[in-house]
């Protein structure tokens, strides 16, 4: 969501800043801003709009600082002014702070200030922190940040610099991500790794409730207690071309194009194909609990609750245990029957998702054992949890998940295979499912091969109101999908019905002007899915079919058809959806929409 850079050293702090703040855009913002330190003077510049905008405005006036912190925000308390933009700062002007999260009782709070004769400048809730930490200042800015901190309720992540202690940045953090870094004579703090991979690859991820300094002399870091704590220094292991569009022409483009090689990483060293089994170290030790447990759930957001429905469907089907799936949203406010002999799974691409976090705390509260499903290392959902397994799809920026969409259900097929082969699956078996995964990237490939004719189709469709996605089985979830990143970047109404459950209501929808995406493999339930598309065309819809390699039948009956090879039911859900993801890209790009950063939207939704 909101994106935080901070920067303190020997050179000038605002082209770091900046250029921190410009690899955060992928995050989704509305406005932007920048706090320097000139001489004991606080400098502060806000725009509503993009990072370029507040580019120009500091190239022209030409200034330099050697501290700085700034923001990219999201709206939630107040809409996107220069008012509400970050950074903001106390009513003396002495404090400016940059935040992520919501402070839930930040109402009663500025009440309490305001009737104290505070005065606001802005609708946020973060100025109140602003506020709290001017008031508990008496010399010492880590003081004043815990004495403010102990007051607020809710989510944050935030750096603080005061004129009074010029060579000074203080961060802190709950429920909301923010590392340290370090370099030669330099020190960084920021939201996402993306920010300062130019300049550090060595980190250290802040977490709940510790006080990190930042001075020309280094860092350091103090624990909720107040107590000093010596942490790992962690290795960033990817490269900064990896978050760079490498000729795409967007960042969702090149990361459907990576699919061959994220899903083979995500295989790499955990598949066994000689003998038809699955290899997780960081979960294998967990194994017996999954298969004892009286109860199992799956609970994500988003596109992350599609790849959850797989799973379900092919723990039931193929491991032969059951489980279910929450939204992550939901799980904490429904009193859920989870208990110490429960296993919850955890699955986030960025591994810092909020609704995600909070249901976590609440099973670790219920006493389950929480096991994460993420992407990102070191974030708060793979420290949070018991174990787990990463999925390593590497740094995904398109705010529209694709590649780590694939990785999570790969993932979820290893984790599948090996729970399967304990519970009686043969091994003939194994080895068909196992061989079937190691085509996958080669598979992929094929599907990739038919993006001109996926994008011709999108013209033709590209200015519908309305379209509607069919799959049976393990399909509809890919259909849900589907439709969920057709609406996410070309922001079309777009919906996902199992196909029997289009007589159930949606059929009334249908006419000339409405697209019917059908996934339509020759699988059990081919026979039904044609008798669905028949319905269809009985009523003049559109129909783009989702076919298997060689079926000549669908021809007939659907407007377009896009093959896929033909696959297990197994592997079907990650060959499916590639076509999809493309029909969203190209439409998206042909109704003019900004693919990366679709409106509205954020990458890592870090509040609830």
């Amino acid at each position: 969501m909101c994106g935080i850079v901070g920067y303190i050293g020997k050179n000038n702090a605002i082209p770091v800043v900046m250029q921190g703040l410009q690899r955060l855009e992928y995050r989704g913002y509305d406005s932007c801003g920048i706090a320097m330190m000139n001489s004991d003077k606080m400098i502060l510049e806000k725009v509503t709009g993009k990072v370029e905008e507040l580019q120009g405005l500091l190239a022209r006036q030409k200034m330099s600082s050697s501290v700085a912190i700034g923001h990219t925000r999201w709206a939630t308390h107040g809409p996107p002014t220069i008012s509400n933009a970050h950074p903001h700062t106390s009513q003396d002007g002495k404090v400016a702070l940059v935040h992520n999260g919501i402070i839930e009782n930040y109402k009663v709070l500025r009440d309490g200030l305001i009737s104290a004769g505070y005065e606001f400048s802005s609708e946020t809730d973060t100025e109140v922190i602003a506020a709290l930490v001017s008031q508990a200042y008496h010399g010492n800015l880590e003081q004043a940040v815990r004495e403010a901190l102990s007051y607020v309720v809710g989510a944050y992540g935030l750096a603080v610099i005061h004129t009074d202690e010029p060579e000074k940045i203080v961060c802190s953090r709950k429920g909301a991500p923010l590392i340290m870094a370090m370099g030669d004579g330099e020190f960084f703090v920021a939201s996402d790794v993306a920010a300062i991979l130019h300049y550090s690859k060595d980190v250290i991820y802040l977490d709940n409730e510790e006080i990190g300094i930042l001075t020309p002399d280094g860092v350091k870091i103090y624990s909720g207690d107040d107590e000093p704590v010596d942490k790992k220094i962690h290795k960033i292991t990817f490269n900064l071309e990896e978050i760079e569009k490498g000729g795409y022409e967007h960042f969702m483009l090149k990361e459907i194009f990576s699919q061959p090689q994220t899903i083979f990483d995500a295989m790499r060293g955990r598949l066994l194909p000689e003998t038809g089994d699955a290899h997780l170290g960081g979960i294998d030790h967990m194994i017996g609990s999954i298969l004892h447990a009286d109860q199992r759930y799956f609970t994500a957001c988003g596109t992350s609750w599609h790849a959850a429905l797989i799973g379900e469907m092919m723990f039931e089907q193929f491991a032969r245990i059951p489980c279910e799936v929450e939204y992550a949203s939901e799980f904490r406010y429904r009193e859920p029957l989870v208990d110490a002999k429960s296993i919850v799974f955890a699955i986030s691409q960025s591994g810092e998702t909020a609704d995600t976090l909070a249901a976590i705390q609440e099973a670790k509260t219920r006493k389950a054992t929480v096991l994460g499903i993420c992407n990102v290392v070191g974030s708060s959902i793979a420290r949070e949890t018991e174990a787990g397994v990463y999925i390593h799809a590497g740094p995904e920026i398109g705010v529209a998940s694709t590649k780590a969409f694939t990785s999570q259900v790969t993932v979820l097929s290893l984790l599948t295979l090996k729970l399967a082969r304990l519970m009686g699956m043969s091994r003939e078996d194994g080895l068909e499912i196992s061989q079937a995964m190691q085509k996958l990237p080669e598979n992929v490939e094929w599907v990739l091969k038919q993006a001109d004719q996926i994008a011709e189709i999108a013209k033709l469709y590209s200015d519908a109101s309305n379209f509607l996605y069919l799959g049976r089985g393990v399909n509809f979830p890919v259909a849900l999908e589907g439709a969920l990143k057709l609406k996410e970047i070309s922001y079309i109404h777009a919906e996902g019905y199992p196909a029997a459950e289009m007589k159930h209501g949606p059929i009334a929808l249908i006419d000339k002007s409405m697209p019917i995406v059908a996934i339509a493999p020759q699988d059990k339930t081919y026979d039904k899915i044609i008798s669905n598309i028949e319905e269809v065309k009985a009523r003049h819809g559109r129909v783009i079919a989702l076919a298997t390699e060689g079926d000549t039948r669908i021809k007939d009956i659907a407007d377009h058809v896009l093959y896929v090879p033909a696959a297990l039911s197994f592997t079907a859900p990650i060959l499916n959806v590639i076509p999809l993801q493309l029909l969203a890209y190209y439409v998206a790009v042909e109704r003019g929409c900004n693919v990366d950063q679709p409106r509205n939207l954020a990458k890592s939704v870090t509040v609830e």
